[in-house]
């Protein structure tokens, strides 16, 4: 596997876009579950133009869309084939990034693959040629840095970046909205806009990721003690939490590889 990441060079950029990604890989025909991170992503198939999204395990029940999308904020995972993964270079937006972005409120396309060019119009249409031109992934990185400073909306929101970083270290959603100086409909309605699923469902999706970093470091899970430090009810909460949000049990969790930690293999019938 041939892969390179790079932070963006802009500072105005840096807030909102955590990295770029360029990967070049050879994968057998599978299908992976993504687990649910909260974040949206700019993604290009550069090995064809098409993505495709599986509702379920079963291969015929399918999404396509273009070779360009923004995968929205996923608040439950999602099952995509490792072919379009083969080549790939992708932007990967901080949680609530992708707002300053995009026009449309963020609850549009959570859980969603949306083309780019129903969003951008031409510069959509035609960032997979401009990528593919590209000659190295420095450039390619490039291409995308240019776009993105086109479309930056350069107002951000105080109030939702502090909710957005309380939230993930784990602070109760009930305490933010005073603390953020918002009434509680306020807040629940800015936040959704911007980070694509309400104030709650983001927390549980970030305390699913904080237990899956904590699973990474460790030899053998003891998940009893994983609910215990992470804030849940007993192992029984994990578990519901678990099925409902990745729709697999915490035993179930099997990454592709410690690099893909949100990439779970899933077993052919």
């Amino acid at each position: 596997m041939r892969s390179f990441t790079a932070r963006p060079l802009s500072p105005q950029l840096a807030p909102f876009v955590k990295s770029f990604h360029y990967h070049e890989a050879s994968f057998p025909f599978a299908l992976e579950r993504i687990m649910p991170n909260g974040q949206a992503h700019l993604m290009v198939n550069l090995g064809e133009d098409e993505f495709r999204c599986y509702e379920s395990a079963r291969t015929e029940q399918m999404v396509r869309n273009s070779g360009a999308v923004l995968a929205g904020p996923h608040a439950r995972s999602t099952i995509i084939d490792t072919r379009e993964q083969c080549w790939l270079a992708a932007v990967e937006f901080r949680c609530g990034g992708a707002a300053r972005f995009f026009s449309m409120p963020m609850t549009e396309v959570c859980n969603r693959m949306v083309s780019l060019d129903d969003l951008w119009g031409r510069d959509g249409m035609l960032l997979r040629e401009r990528l593919l031109e590209a000659p190295d992934p420095q450039s390619k990185f490039r291409v995308f840095e240019e776009l993105l400073l086109q479309f930056l909306e350069p107002n951000s929101d105080p109030a939702i970046q502090y909710a957005i970083s309380a939230l993930q270290s784990g602070i109760p959603p009930s305490q933010i909205a005073p603390s953020a100086g918002l009434l509680p409909r306020t807040f629940q309605r800015r936040f959704s806009s911007q980070v694509g699923m309400p104030p709650k469902r983001f927390a549980r999706v970030r305390r699913l990721q904080r237990v899956l970093g904590a699973v990474r470091r460790s030899d053998e899970p003891i998940w009893q003690v994983l609910a215990a430090d992470h804030g849940y009810a007993d192992q029984a909460h994990l578990v519901h939490e678990f099925r409902e949000l990745a729709d697999i049990t915490p035993s179930g969790y099997k990454p592709h590889s410690h690099r893909r930690s949100n990439h779970v293999p899933i077993s052919p019938d």
